[in-house]
Formats: C-alpha cells, sequence, structure tokens
C-alpha cells in the first residue's frame, strides 16, 4: 500500500488521507491524473511480485516494451524496438529478437521477471519499486535477478525501493531498513545496525524466526516463530496501545494504553517503541505476559 501510494495507484474507495510524496522536491500528491502518467514509468518504475498478471498475456513482450518507451520517448516504432532489443540483451535474455516476438506464456517465470525489469529500466527511471522480484523464483535465479537490478541500478544511478520479506536479501543487498508492522514504520535503520543491533521487538523477532543452518541437530528444524496474527487493517482490527502489544514478548503495562512515537536513537536509526522513550527502562515497568490480555 505504501508502494502504490507513491505512485499514487491506489483505486477507490481507498484513497491518500495525508501527507506528501516527494520525489526531486515535487510533491505528487497535488498533480493531475495527466502529470502523473508523465511520472509513472518515466521517473518511477515498478517491478510487481507476479510478473504473470503484470504482463498482458495477449500481447507480445516486444509490443509491451515498446509501448512504455513510445509513452515517454519521442522515438519513432522502428527506434523503439532497437531500444526494446537492447535493454532485453541488458538484461540477459538470450536471442532477444526471437523473445521479442514471444508471449508472456512462452517464457518461464524468471524470463518473465527479467522482461518486467526491461520494461522498468527502458525509460531509464530515477526510481524503481521492487516489490517481492523474486517470489517463485528458485534461488540460483532469484540471485540473478538481484544481481540485474544492482547492475542497472549502478549504471543509471537510480534508487532502489526493495519490499521483501526475506532477510537474506535485505542483509546483502540493501542499504537502508525500513521495518513496518500495521502499516506503520517500527524502526528504521542502516542494513548493519539492523542486524547487529535491532531496537524493536518486531525486528528482533523477524531476525530469530530466520532457520539457522549451523544450529546443532537436536535444535535443527524447530523455528521460533512469534505467537498470534497480525490485526486485520481493512477491518479496521488495529489494538489500543501499541499496534504490535498483542504478539510482543516485552510489553508491560503502558503498550495497552499509550500509542509510541518514532523515537530517533541516532542518526539514520529509529524506532516505534515505549521501552526507547527517553527516560524509559524496562526495569520501571511492570511487565506482563501474552496470556494476560
Amino acid at each position: 500500500m505504501t508502494a502504490l501510494s507513491i505512485a499514487r495507484l491506489i483505486t477507490p474507495p481507498g484513497r491518500t488521507t495525508r501527507g506528501s510524496v516527494k520525489l526531486d522536491s515535487v510533491d505528487l500528491l497535488p498533480l493531475s491524473e495527466k502529470s502523473m502518467r508523465s511520472v509513472r514509468g518515466a521517473k518511477i518504475a515498478f517491478v510487481f511480485q507476479d510478473p504473470m498478471t503484470a504482463l498482458n498475456p495477449v500481447l507480445t513482450i516486444g509490443t509491451q516494451i515498446t509501448e512504455t518507451i513510445r509513452a515517454h520517448k519521442k522515438v519513432s516504432g522502428g527506434e523503439a524496438r532497437k531500444i526494446a532489443l537492447e535493454w532485453l540483451e541488458r538484461v540477459h535474455i538470450a536471442l532477444p529478437e526471437h523473445r521479442f516476438n514471444q508471449y508472456p506464456y512462452e517464457l518461464s517465470g524468471g524470463m518473465r521477471q527479467r522482461v518486467m525489469l526491461a520494461i522498468a529500466f527502458s525509460c531509464e527511471p530515477d526510481l524503481l519499486i521492487a516489490d517481492e522480484p523474486t517470489t517463485a523464483l528458485d534461488v540460483t535465479v532469484q540471485a540473478q535477478i538481484l544481481d540485474i537490478i544492482e547492475e542497472l541500478k549502478s549504471r543509471m544511478g537510480a534508487a532502489v525501493l526493495l519490499i521483501t520479506h526475506d532477510m537474506s536479501i535485505v542483509a546483502e543487498k540493501c542499504d537502508r531498513v525500513i521495518v513496518m508492522y500495521a502499516g506503520q514504520i517500527v524502526e528504521e535503520s542502516p542494513v548493519a545496525e539492523l542486524f547487529g543491533n535491532p531496537c524493536h521487538p518486531y525486528t528482533r523477532a523477524l531476525l530469530r524466526s530466520v532457520p539457522d543452518v549451523w544450529a546443532k541437530q537436536e535444535s535443527a528444524g524447530h523455528f521460533q516463530y512469534l505467537a498470534g496474527q497480525p490485526p486485520r487493517l481493512i477491518a479496521r482490527q488495529i489494538p489500543g496501545g501499541c499496534a504490535f502489544n498483542p504478539r510482543c514478548p516485552e510489553r508491560f503495562a503502558r503498550c495497552t494504553v499509550d500509542s509510541p512515537s518514532l523515537y530517533e536513537l541516532s542518526p539514520g536509526k529509529s524506532g516505534r517503541c515505549l521501552l526507547l522513550e527517553p527516560g524509559v527502562a524496562l526495569a520501571d515497568n511492570k511487565s506482563i505476559s501474552i496470556g494476560d490480555q
């Protein structure tokens, strides 16, 4: 939802109620729909989670790439075709002229995701939003897709907003991390600091849930999971106080009443937890167990 809000793709009855989205110091929220169409694709590009549903099944790969190019660049059909073939090569698609005339169903999942990258980068955007770009791909193909994103990002000087639940991808590919829970930022941190010194209970729970391949045999196969379920935001079933409090193993009495602010802990690092409030220490509060509520 955050990513869709950035590109103004929230459909009614959903709406953006407050805040701002600034790109190159320009707030995108007040722009007309006509102005936003010139931003999407040209300055902000998307790679969606499932390329099979994101690509049009009845149009060839070439048609879909050239359509994007001609929507944002004043080029002829022949020039658009040439640019499209160049981008198919840049995302490491073999036999680009053959693939150009194929349909999405004729390609593998990894090939379709490469096509999505070619479409996204073809207009050289300032920002690429990649929503779980490696979902349902095998490990080898996942690494290839992430390497292509890294390569093109560095070549073009673009920023990448990567949405993922895979903490190994975060550790390897990200510079800065924002952890969200129930639609709120609960921790923001440089990636090394997040893994070395996580400050929010939810972040610590996420890191504990990652299986340890070096674990002793007696503990192998045992995952440390987080009890309970996240709140249903669509039904507005958000608990009072801290939204994470029903599942938090470190909560205390105030957590069910007071909603924490996002506290700055050091330059570039912040967290949303009452335990991080200046002057508050766990020993000063009566802790309560998960079963008490």
